[in-house]
Order: C-alpha cells, then sequence, then structure tokens
C-alpha cells in the first residue's frame, strides 16, 4: 500500500512563485515511487500573480485542497502582510481535517513561508504524524548581522526575532529535511544535532523538459525585450538583492573593461523579476550598481515578476544567460537547472565555496568566481574571457548526460521519496 504524504504548499498553480515549483515538478512522479500525494495550498490572493498556464501542467488526478487567507487590505492595517500569518488559521483546520479523514503518513512543507511550519509540530503533537521540511532559503538567517554594511529591509528585526524562536521549537520535533544545499544541512544539523544525518537529504532544485518542449512547441509572448539589429541579449531571471551586490560589480566592472574589444554588437542586459514585493513597493538593486560602476553600460531592471512559461521564452529568445551568485556561499539559485536545460550559453559570477562552482565547471559555460579579497582577480578573469565568449554565439551550453538526468524532475522526485521512507520507518 503506498504513502499517503500531504504536501503543504501554500503558493500553487496559477499562482507564480518560485517556492511552489519543486511540488508542482514533482507531482507527477510520486506515485511512481510509492507515494500517494494531496496538496494543500491557499487559493490565489488578490495580491499575487497568477499564470494560468501552469495549471496544465499539474496532473488532472491530483487532490489539491484550498483554503482561503484573511484579505491583505485589512491585515496590512495591523501590519500583517504575510499569506501563511493570513491564513494559518485554515490551514491548520484543513490540515488537521486532512491527515484525519485520509489517515496521512506522512506531512511535507515545500515552501519558504516559514510561518507555515510550525503546523508540523503541533499536527504531531495531537495527531501523531511526522513531518519533513524542505529549506528552500535559510530560516534563520545571520545574514545582516554578518554583513554590518548591507542595510536590512524594513520590518527586518521584528521577523529575525520570532524566526528565532519559530525555527528551534519547530526543528525539535522535525523528523526529516530537505535542503537545496549541503551548507543550510550542515547549519541546521549543528544548530539540532538530534536530527540524524541519514533522515537529511540535499535535493537541488529540478528543471522540467517537457516545460521547456511546451514553450518550443507553444511560443509565449516576451514582455521584455524585441530583437534589434547589432545587438545580444543577456537575460537573468529571478531575485536581486544587495547580497547580489559584489558579482554584479564583477559582471558590469568587466564588460566595461572588455567594452569594443569583442563584438561589433552592442550588449544588453536585462534583469527580470528582482524584486517579490507587490507593484509600488519593490526596490531596484540592479540598477544602481550598474549606475555606480558602468554608467555607459546598458542596463535593464524589471523588479516585477513575469508568468512562468513567459519567462522561459525570454530564456528561449536570449542570446545569453547571466547567473549572478550571492555573497553567502550557502545559497543556491533555484534557476540554475532551467538555465542548463534552456541550453543558452552561460556566464557565471557565483562565490568560490558555493556549490553550484563544481555543476557549473561540468558544462562549457563561462565560470567565474569571487571571494575574499579577489575582486580585481575575478573581473580581469571575466574581462580576458568575454570577448571569445560573446564572439562564438551563438552555441549551444554542453551538459554531461550523468548531470542532465541528475537535475531531472523525475530523478528529483525519487530522493524526496527515498527520504520519505527512511522517515517513515524511523517513526514506526
Amino acid at each position: 500500500m503506498p504513502g499517503r504524504v500531504l504536501i503543504v504548499s501554500p503558493h500553487f498553480p496559477p499562482v507564480n512563485a518560485p517556492d511552489m515549483q519543486r511540488v508542482r515538478m514533482s507531482l507527477p512522479f510520486f506515485r511512481e515511487f510509492g507515494w500517494e500525494p494531496v496538496v494543500l495550498a491557499v487559493g490565489p490572493t488578490e495580491t499575487e500573480r497568477v499564470d494560468p498556464v501552469l495549471n496544465g501542467t499539474v496532473p488532472d488526478s491530483m487532490p489539491i485542497v484550498r483554503v482561503s487567507a484573511l484579505p491583505a487590505r485589512l491585515t496590512r492595517l495591523v501590519g500583517v502582510g504575510n499569506l501563511a500569518l493570513r491564513a494559518l488559521p485554515a490551514l491548520h483546520a484543513e490540515g488537521a481535517r486532512l491527515i484525519r479523514e485520509r489517515q496521512i503518513d506522512l506531512v511535507y512543507f515545500s515552501t519558504t513561508m516559514f510561518l507555515a511550519m510550525p503546523l508540523g509540530r503541533i499536527w504531531k503533537h495531537h495527531l501523531g504524524v511526522p513531518f519533513v521540511l524542505d529549506i528552500q532559503d535559510p530560516w534563520l538567517s545571520d545574514y545582516y548581522e554578518t554583513h554590518p554594511d548591507v542595510a536590512p529591509p524594513p520590518k527586518y528585526r521584528l521577523a529575525h526575532r520570532l524566526h528565532a524562536i519559530l525555527e528551534p521549537w519547530t526543528m525539535r520535533r522535525v523528523d526529516g529535511l530537505v535542503a537545496v544545499s549541503d551548507a543550510y544541512i550542515d547549519t541546521l544539523r549543528s544548530r539540532y544535532p538530534r536530527i540524524p544525518h541519514d533522515r537529511c537529504a540535499t535535493i537541488p532544485f529540478a528543471a522540467s523538459e517537457s516545460d521547456v518542449q511546451y514553450v518550443r512547441t507553444h511560443p509565449q509572448p516576451n514582455p521584455v525585450f524585441r530583437r534589434e539589429p547589432n545587438t545580444l541579449m543577456g537575460v537573468s531571471l529571478g531575485r536581486g538583492g544587495d547580497d547580489l551586490g559584489p558579482g554584479l560589480r564583477i559582471l558590469f566592472e568587466a564588460i566595461s573593461q572588455a567594452d569594443g574589444s569583442f563584438t561589433t554588437r552592442d550588449v544588453r542586459l536585462h534583469f527580470v523579476g528582482t524584486d517579490y514585493a507587490p507593484d509600488g513597493r519593490a526596490r531596484k538593486t540592479v540598477e544602481p550598481v550598474a549606475a555606480a560602476v558602468a554608467p555607459r553600460l546598458s542596463v535593464r531592471e524589471s523588479t516585477g515578476r513575469i508568468p512562468y512559461f513567459q519567462a522561459l521564452q525570454v530564456m528561449e529568445d536570449a542570446d545569453f544567460l547571466v547567473l549572478i551568485g550571492s555573497d553567502d556561499p550557502q545559497y543556491t539559485a533555484s534557476k540554475v537547472y532551467p538555465y542548463l536545460l534552456s541550453g543558452k550559453p552561460l556566464v557565471a559570477v557565483v562565490h568560490e565555496r558555493s556549490g553550484l562552482v563544481p555543476l557549473l565547471r561540468g558544462t562549457n559555460a563561462l565560470v567565474v568566481t569571487f571571494g575574499g579579497q579577489d575582486h580585481a582577480r575575478a573581473v580581469n578573469t571575466l574581462a580576458e574571457a568575454l570577448p571569445a565568449f560573446l564572439r562564438s554565439l551563438p552555441f549551444a551550453l554542453v551538459m554531461d548526460e550523468a548531470a542532465a538526468r541528475a537535475c531531472s524532475a523525475r530523478e528529483m522526485t525519487r530522493a524526496q521519496c527515498a527520504l520519505f521512507d527512511r522517515v517513515l520507518a524511523a517513526a514506526a
């Protein structure tokens, strides 16, 4: 008899949010590996961007249960906008009902909405069901304490105090961990050594070949740029942030330093979806860096996210892709596998201790690392390599077959289910 897993993913199609992609891509494969899933999500709210095309990628037979959240327009009057908080009472009640009525064997939280994760301990205490957390970003982060030169976002201190209470309270009873990098697992096990190593799994974000093929057979609108003569379009999709500043400066300084020596075509860079805040509250973190270090460079930043399949179309239309890593070596960009699967030429500037380095070195991407006091070296290395890279466009990004198989949605689902099996066996 298959195991029954309740997957808590507050964001879910048609909502266009990065933290639901693991669940969306895994759903077609759970039953193959012995698990019967039911998804608990929050229905789309007035503050979220939706992409109706995403609905067609979820199997029709998959049970999706949605709850409502308190309207943000009301809760913001008392300073609360977080979706997990607004939906917490409904998630708690509906999750408890599903656990009882569907005889759930395990609960799996796959989300960056950390304030929903304490429900795992509550349900475990009252209903006896083990739970696994998918850590896609650090929950309790000391980034701003270790980077005093970077201004924290509004409400950071309040949120940090809340997370400092809820993370240990939840982790003391967690049964298993999934994380996108070894560093996240190492950090959490150093804080909570009771978590056994064999009930932790590093599982990067997958890529979906079917999504790429869909765009190639069903072209989508490109809301970012139009092709122009004698131009090379470089594209970066995904969040910005002050922690990307060192990598951005290296990229912009290197292009300026090599300017005129590598191509007769203009280079234009587009950074899309750099801030998840709603329109009117988003902050640009890329264009200010470009203006400071390379004012003549053509850099366009669009803070708003675009629909998922339109984002894939923008990648398809680009001449090359740009991947900028964080100055926090633990951070792993969720877009790396979709980038690699696209086959597009890639320029990557990442921290030398990032887990992305060995993966990227196994391709023909142009990879430059930074760390410590090596800023000038990284700029010079990239400036020297850029002319040959850009003159050789277009070319196909090459990734070995084993790496391509390892990043597939099916393989990532197999790894998740193997962890579920170990957790369930330990709880028996």
